[in-house]
């Protein structure tokens, strides 16, 4: 992708979600502090979170301040 001339890449955060006590579905990325959304839904909440993500880092940006790491991990599953 290309954004004013600039050249867009994509990074990976882990979201965590909960389900809070009103039935709402809370979404936290830990590796940004304080960046937290929610949605009544799952889906929601995730596509809120993207969007907090988003103007998390581009703040960032705008301040000159370092974006942190994207992540890389697998699920494993196992059965005993």
């Amino acid at each position: 992708m290309l954004r004013e001339g600039i050249r867009e890449k994509s990074l990976r955060y882990r979201v965590l979600i909960t389900e809070d006590e009103d039935g709402q579905f809370v979404a936290e990325c830990p590796s940004l502090p304080g960046c937290i959304s929610q949605g009544e839904t799952r889906e929601l909440a995730l596509e809120n979170i993207q969007d907090a993500i988003r103007g998390y880092l581009e703040s960032l940006k705008k301040h000159g301040d370092p974006i942190p790491p994207s992540i890389s991990e697998e699920i494993v599953e196992v059965t005993v």
